[in-house]
Formats: structure tokens, C-alpha cells, sequence
């Protein structure tokens, strides 16, 4: 198990020791190399535990290069800079959301540790953890919740046998669906592992 002094080697709050040992116990993540691996990968997306909710202020440039498919010149200008507006076109209709007015995309946008993100994940990853995310949304982006969803995310995923193997691309390839931020993952992990060895 961690501790605080270990966190704050790591440049995490004193906040995250019981939501990441927690999380640790519920979901076998028991070893320093699945430990590192998770605290890594998890620093990685959630800009160091210090960013829980998905930043969402794009550019018109940013959202036609990011979404392509989901945005033209006019639509990006007309989005550009609102969140709420982005969320909603960007995730709607998929992840279990409903269309653009009904809210879904940005009531269900990127929480936690490792962004969950839409209806369909929130209302799972509640049922799996006994708490009702799809009412209180906001309750992924508190440290408890934000560490067991992504915990929650890594055991429905199968990630302890790439932390266990230091499959590193792998790893990242199942959280973020392509190696962006490989580089600094691995950093993030090896980081992690001379604290916890």
C-alpha cells in the first residue's frame, strides 16, 4: 500500500492516500510494478491527480483537428471556446448519451482518473461500485470516486497482466486507444516504481 510520505515523492496530495489504497485492495492491484503501472498511467491522463474533469476549451482550429468528422469551419466557430456546447456535440448520440440538446454529452463528459465518459459508462461503473454516478455525475471527480472508477476501468479492461508483463504500449493502447503520451507514461512509471521498490 502506499503512503503519504511515497505520494509526496511523487508530487500527489496527501488526499489520494486512502482513494488510491482503496482502489488498490478492491481491484488486485496489489504488486509495485501494478501500483506504478496504475499510478502512472493515471498521472499521465489526469495531469498528475490534479485535473479531474475533462478540459474542454478548444479553439476552432483545435476542434476541427481533434474531431474532424464532428466539426466543419462554421460548427467549430460557432463552438469554439464553450465546453458545455463542445461536450454535447462531441459526445453525443454514442457511449449511451442521447442527442445534442438533451445535455448528456456534457452532463457525462470526462471525469476521474482515467476520464470516464459517457451515460453508459457512468451508469456501470455506479452499478459495479454500489453508487449512482448516473444522478451525481460530480461524485467521479472527488479523489475517492475519480481513483475507484479508474480502478473499476482497469479491472473490466484486463490491465494488471500488461502492468505485470511491462507492456507499456499495450497499456496505454487499451486506456487512451492509441500511444499518445507514451513517453511520459513510461516516465510516470518508472517514477513511480523507484518510490514504491
Amino acid at each position: 500500500m502506499v503512503n503519504s510520505q511515497q505520494l509526496k515523492e511523487l508530487h500527489i496530495g496527501p488526499e489520494w492516500v486512502d482513494a488510491l489504497n482503496e482502489t488498490f485492495q478492491r481491484f488486485d492491484i496489489l504488486t509495485p510494478l501494478r501500483q506504478a503501472a496504475f499510478i502512472g498511467q493515471c498521472g499521465h491522463e489526469c495531469g498528475n491527480f490534479k485535473m479531474l474533469q475533462e478540459g474542454l476549451s478548444y479553439s476552432a482550429a483545435g476542434l476541427m483537428k481533434t474531431w474532424p468528422k464532428r466539426f466543419d469551419a462554421e460548427k467549430a466557430q460557432a463552438c469554439q471556446r464553450n465546453p458545455k456546447l463542445i461536450a454535447n456535440v462531441v459526445y453525443s448520440n454514442r457511449m449511451g448519451n442521447r442527442d445534442e440538446a438533451s445535455g448528456d454529452g456534457y452532463r457525462f463528459r470526462g471525469r476521474g482518473c482515467i476520464q470516464l465518459t459517457g451515460s453508459s459508462s457512468y451508469f456501470h461503473a455506479g452499478k459495479a461500485l454500489g453508487v449512482d454516478f448516473w444522478a451525481d455525475p460530480d461524485l467521479v471527480a472527488t479523489p475517492q470516486y475519480a481513483a475507484l472508477t479508474a480502478g473499476w476501468f482497469w479491472d473490466t479492461h484486463k490491465l494488471n497482466q500488461y502492468a505485470d508483463s511491462q507492456d507499456y504500449r499495450t497499456l496505454t493502447k487499451r486506456i487512451n486507444g492509441g500511444f499518445i503520451g507514451l513517453d511520459d507514461r513510461i516516465k510516470h512509471i518508472n517514477h513511480a516504481l523507484s518510490v514504491l521498490t
